[in-house]
């Protein structure tokens, strides 16, 4: 991505820093990747990127887990105010990887808890993570449900930070998208990219930017519209427009799951 090179780096202790105290409104984006070019270059030259030992994409992988019969799959796309999402995720440059539990509970407080994890096992779930998935799941009444949790997909991408030139907002872009099913079928996305802004209560320049360029806010999870993106038989009205019109056709990618067990065999 040149026209990442335009912008100064910022390291991520002063990310962190300048960004930690933000009230978060989230919106996600759907775009062409011949659209992201036009939107970086326009961006305000003085917005930083995020730099690491002279890189700035950085490779992530998550492995999602969910129960046989796609508890947390189903609580996203009824929605219910109860739900859970559970994954691995790893930072595959620097071979690290953390274990992420999100719970939203009945009153609508959502608990996010993070820990390290070794990333050998990123695919699986150790005795103690099941613990403490089963721990947190009691939240929403389904402590039960911990020992029936399984890898459910596999996702993939490339990743760049931004920090907009007022130090009040930041946004996250995703490209090189790939999912894979345990059964094996996947597909991947190198036309789109994904990008996410996290600002104040005030939209950011960047989303008065993408605005302007005609791009609306979208729902979209890599997990749920993934999954459903793989299974016809699923509940798909939530992100109905986004699979017929973005995720549709899928392009199986020949590549897709040799890159996987490859990076899985390191």
């Amino acid at each position: 991505m040149n026209t990442l090179d335009r912008f100064a780096p910022i390291s991520l202790d002063d990310l962190v820093a300048d960004a930690a105290l933000l009230t978060r409104i989230d919106r996600k984006y759907v775009i062409d990747r011949g659209d992201l070019d036009a939107i970086l270059t326009s961006l305000d030259p003085a917005t930083r990127v995020l730099e690491i030992d002279g890189a700035r994409t950085f490779a992530y992988e998550s492995v999602y887990f969910d129960t046989p019969d796609l508890l947390s799959f189903h609580l996203a796309a009824r929605p219910r105010r109860r739900r859970f999402k559970l994954r691995t995720r790893t930072y595959l440059d620097v071979d690290a990887a953390y274990l992420e539990l999100k719970t939203r509970g009945a009153r609508g407080t959502t608990v996010k808890q993070r820990s390290e994890y070794d990333p050998r096992l990123r695919g699986e779930l150790t005795a103690d993570a099941r613990g403490d998935a089963r721990e947190a799941l009691q939240v929403i009444g389904a402590g039960d449900r911990a020992d029936d949790l399984t890898p459910a997909l596999t996702t993939r991408y490339h990743r760049a930070t931004l920090l907009a030139s007022s130090g009040a907002a930041r946004a996250t872009v995703d490209t090189a998208l790939e999912w894979r099913h345990p059964d094996g079928d996947g597909f991947a996305l190198d036309g789109l990219a994904i990008v996410e802004t996290k600002s104040g209560s005030a939209a950011s320049d960047i989303d008065r930017l993408l605005w302007r360029a005609g791009h609306r806010p979208t729902r979209v999870s890599k997990y749920a519209t993934g999954l459903a993106a793989l299974r016809p038989d699923l509940p798909r009205n939530r992100w109905s427009r986004l699979l017929r019109e973005r995720f549709a056709p899928l392009n199986p990618s020949s590549t897709l799951s040799d890159r996987l067990e490859s990076s899985c065999a390191a």
